[in-house]
């Protein structure tokens, strides 16, 4: 039975000082019934992989290049990841793909070059609120879902974050039925795709406004495997709360 996934994203936030929420993290989950997984920016990978060492709580990276190595000023390759003890990557966000014009052909890629480096692949898709608004969220998915993941995938090396745009950061929250609607599709274009045993495999994460007044809702919805978490995984305050929420549905 697949084990769910609680995922910290930490985007663009915290210094060494933030470590210590790190060391809370896994002080408050010794023995833990889900997988804890935090993504803190590059600076901070090493450390946390050190602190992180010998608890539940993984550590991965927040992006990687598609190439392996290379002249690309400022960008990290997977197996750079690999290399500060990380065993994860967020490939796909809207802010990178919004920010930086990212493709889902360039996804795919990306996602492939971290596969075959040994992490696991969190491929990040959603719809804006323009899309959902025209009633267009699922030809959008469908489409995201076809375009970013690689043929590699397997139920081993990629999870699958369903992030509406219109929902991270901004308080707002697709009701459960929303959310069930999209899981549901998802599953089933991936058992489609990669057949009933692998696609039922892929851990099928929410990600979008996730708090720990929320999660327990969010959590009991079909087809809901874990959350990639923003805002709510900066504190253990915030963060333990939502993990137990997972784990009480484990």
């Amino acid at each position: 039975m697949k084990r769910k996934l609680a995922a910290g994203n930490w985007k663009m936030n915290g210094t060494r000082a933030a470590l210590a929420e790190l060391e809370k993290i896994a002080a408050a989950h010794p023995e833990a019934a889900v997988d804890i997984l935090i993504c803190p920016p590059y600076q901070l990978l090493a450390q946390a992989a050190d602190i992180a060492a010998g608890s539940p709580v993984a550590i991965g990276g927040q992006d990687c290049h598609n190439e392996a190595s290379g002249a690309h000023t400022g960008d990290i390759s997977a197996a750079m990841l690999v290399d500060t003890g990380a065993t994860a990557v967020i490939v796909g966000h809207s802010e990178r793909r919004e920010d930086h014009n990212e493709t889902s052909a360039l996804v795919r890629e990306k996602a492939r070059s971290a596969i075959e480096a040994g992490l696991t692949a969190i491929i990040c898709l959603g719809e804006s609120e323009a899309q959902r608004d025209a009633a267009n969220t699922l030809d959008i998915i469908a489409g995201q879902l076809a375009t970013s993941v690689p043929d590699i995938t397997t139920g081993a090396n990629t999870v699958i974050a369903y992030e509406p745009v219109w929902a991270i950061g901004t308080g707002k929250t697709p009701t459960t039925e929303q959310i069930d609607e999209v899981h549901d599709f998802i599953r089933a274009r991936l058992i489609r795709r990669f057949g009933e045993a692998e696609g039922s495999a892929i851990r099928l994460l929410y990600g979008g406004s996730v708090k720990p007044g929320n999660a327990a809702e969010i959590f009991a919805t079909d087809n809901v495997d874990g959350a990639l978490v923003g805002g709510a995984s900066l504190k253990a305050e915030d963060f333990s709360p939502i993990i137990k929420a997972l784990e009480a549905t484990a």
